[in-house]
């Protein structure tokens, strides 16, 4: 019999905008707006930001919006009665204007229900300059929605943006019409899409009842998702939130996995390295109490490939993985958030693996599993990998590519999570 799949350790922003590095951890309603003053924000939904890139899937990063109109579809894992939204123009150049902006209950595709959707403002005024580098969140706008429903997040661009900081691989449609049509009900203007989100990197609510602390899912692609079914929300994080509900132990759980991402250095392609990027991805969020830490893949197997978006691809030595990871549990636990240290899946017959890679994790996944440093363990190596042979995936859970599950693998990858260690 396999050992246990997890062994525990021993252990507004309104008229102003600021950078994404001074966010809140927990922010209060203004006056006048649709929460009270001193309105406590839970996470309902989030993204991480990055610069604007080609590849994978064709996306509008590169060219960003001129009179036009960009509708995204993001499910919850936190309801409420009031919701706000935040805005990154981490990568800009040039200073944001958002013309106009509102939210409303997805119907399907990019249709919205009839009778709920919301004209956003930010400090009451119903467009807002984003500067660059940094962020604005909106005011409460009052629209309920309960766990595990959708909003549609409507941007309208009526003047030039240049290239948009986005998040590429989102496992979702995004929608664009001509013109102006923030208030459209039906979704008959937008007739172009792509998988990636534009400039949106949080949904807040308040209102909900009974809330526990989030967790994040912190990692690169397997946590974002790659492989998993579009518009489907079967990435482990999701599969996730709902097994924390059906326990009668809801919480929100985001998801800030970027593809590609590496732990110890900075991507053109894939993001801010995770040390980086871990404060405004994890620490600043509201209410964080966890973080699932899934990461290493890319910086032990990038340097055993000679790809142009495989760059920085230094030789990384495990100890370095090791030092990585040493660095975020300290700073999470700094903030009285615990962390649970993920190994790294089997990935035999991927373009990467060699025998070099291959040592690094078995010693990365040694290191995991015995330190005692992570909180917990989710021995997620264990229980993806084939029942013939360790360093492979299980063919069941292999979207094909020998690295990324498919949605029954991060199902599997779910299930394995205590939630006690939560």
């Amino acid at each position: 019999m396999r050992p246990s799949a997890l062994r525990v350790g021993a252990s507004l922003l309104a008229l102003t905008a600021v950078t994404a590095a001074s966010a809140s951890a927990s922010a209060t309603a203004r006056p006048g707006t649709a929460a009270r003053p001193g309105t406590t924000w839970a996470a309902g939904w989030a993204a991480p930001v990055q610069r604007p890139s080609e590849g994978f899937e064709e996306n509008w990063a590169s060219t960003g919006f001129a009179d036009q109109t960009v509708r995204q579809v993001v499910r919850v894992t936190g309801g409420g009665t009031a919701a706000r939204i935040r805005l990154s123009n981490l990568y800009g150049t040039e200073p944001l204007r958002i013309a106009g902006a509102t939210i409303a209950r997805t119907a399907s595709g990019a249709s919205v229900e009839a009778g709920s959707l919301r004209r956003l403002t930010f400090g009451h005024r119903g467009a807002v300059t984003v500067p660059a580098g940094g962020e604005a969140a909106s005011d409460a706008a009052p629209v309920r929605v309960a766990p595990f429903e959708s909003l549609t997040v409507t941007l309208y661009f009526a003047e030039p943006t240049g290239p948009a900081t986005f998040h590429a691989q989102a496992y979702a449609k995004s929608y664009r019409a001509e013109g102006d049509h923030g208030a459209d009900r039906t979704g008959a203007a937008f007739t172009a899409g792509t998988h990636s989100w534009y400039y949106l990197s949080d949904v807040e609510v308040t209102g909900g009842t009974g809330r526990r602390g989030s967790v994040v899912a912190f990692g690169d692609s397997i946590t974002d998702g790659f492989g998993s079914s579009y518009d489907a929300n079967s990435r482990w994080p999701d599969l996730l939130a709902e097994r924390l509900a059906a326990a009668g132990t809801p919480r929100p759980v985001l998801n800030s996995g970027i593809g590609g991402n590496l732990l110890l250095h900075d991507s053109p392609w894939y993001g801010d390295r995770a040390g980086a990027r871990f404060r405004r991805d994890v620490l600043d969020k509201p209410g964080v109490r966890s973080v699932i830490l899934l990461q290493g893949l890319n910086d032990i197997g990038f340097s055993e490939v000679d790809l142009p978006t495989y760059k920085p691809n230094p030789q990384v030595s495990a100890e370095q993985v090791i030092a990585g990871y040493r660095e975020l549990i300290a700073r999470a636990h700094a903030r009285g958030i615990r962390v649970v240290g993920a190994t790294i899946l089997p990935f035999k017959g991927a373009e990467y693996h060699t025998a070099r890679s291959e040592a690094k994790r078995a010693a990365i996944n040694e290191w995991t599993r015995t330190s005692g440093e992570f909180d917990a363990v989710a021995d997620f190596a264990e229980v993806m990998a084939s029942p013939s042979d360790p360093l492979a995936l299980d063919p069941a859970y292999d979207s094909g590519d020998h690295k990324h599950p498919n949605d029954a693998g991060y199902r599997r990858m779910a299930e394995a999570i205590d939630l006690d260690a939560l």
